[in-house]
């Protein structure tokens, strides 16, 4: 029997064999051919459809009032410009749950000789993931200078540095430039002013939820906004991408991407209604 799923891949296996095929759910084009012993040979070609199940394998709903599970979620807290002359400094009070979302808010307020604060949580050394389909549903804060991301880093970051450890950004957005949002990948050679990435621009950014994906295999990375593919990346062993990845959520202001900052802005909210994450 030979198999011809259609993307150039064939594999022949015995008689009485059966096989199945992921990487993805699809439509195919199955050949199959038979050779008796005196080497007649009959062959049907049939379409198929094929569904990959995918099993949940941790999530965060975001229903327990009060603050993030401890068990889910670490904080960096402090300055927080890590190079790109961000103008926040990062607390632990300016996160919480409620109403069935996590919400980070930036404010304008004096902190440890930052004009602002906001919070960054992360699941560095509580969860990390390697692999997988990654939805997280968001509202995105408004404002001149906001810059929320939803993001990834290798967790091997404090052996190799950044961007040998990698970065996934499911998501960035600029407040001031409304509705565009950010898929991109940074690892050495591509990172800085020369990034991995692509956007694009959608409607209600900052009023309706919007659900921020990655999907990510050994073979490609693709991130998308409400299954609209923003940016796809071959995955190889030259990148990256192939250890586990823990998760990051913030809401910085200013700095290299953000930009300036509204005079008029006061205060901002990034709200997660949930984060997924199947295999």
């Amino acid at each position: 029997y030979e198999y011809d799923f259609g993307n150039g891949i064939f594999q022949t296996v015995p008689t009485g064999t059966v096989m199945y095929k992921y990487p993805a759910s699809g439509n195919y084009t199955v050949n199959v051919i038979a050779k008796n012993t005196a080497g007649k040979t009959i062959s049907k070609s049939v379409d198929v459809s094929v569904t990959v199940a995918q099993s949940l394998i941790w999530s965060d709903e975001f229903d327990a009032p009060g603050a993030p599970n401890p068990a889910k979620w670490n904080y960096d807290l402090g300055a927080g410009g890590w190079g790109n002359q961000e103008l926040q400094y990062y607390t632990q009070s300016n996160v919480v749950v409620s109403g069935g979302t996590l919400k980070i808010t930036a404010k304008r307020e004096n902190s440890n000789g930052f004009a602002f604060t906001s919070t960054r949580l992360l699941s560095k050394g509580k969860f990390s993931v390697k692999y997988g389909r990654i939805d997280i549903r968001a509202k995105l804060p408004v404002g001149g200078g906001t810059w929320p991301a939803l993001w990834m880093l290798g967790n091997n970051i404090d052996a190799v540095s950044w961007p040998n450890c990698g970065e996934i950004d499911i998501m960035e957005h600029k407040g001031n430039d409304q509705n565009r949002i950010h898929g991109t990948l940074h690892y050495p050679g591509r990172f800085g002013g020369n990034p991995d990435g692509s956007t694009r621009v959608i409607n209600n950014a900052s009023t309706e939820f919007h659900i921020y994906s990655v999907d990510w295999s050994a073979t490609s990375i693709k991130i998308y906004v409400d299954d609209q593919l923003i940016h796809t990346v071959a995955n190889s062993n030259a990148l990256p991408f192939n250890q586990e990845f823990f998760l990051i959520l913030n809401v910085a202001m200013g700095g290299t991407f953000g930009g300036s900052v509204d005079p008029a802005f006061t205060s901002s909210t990034m709200e997660v209604d949930y984060i997924r994450i199947y295999k």
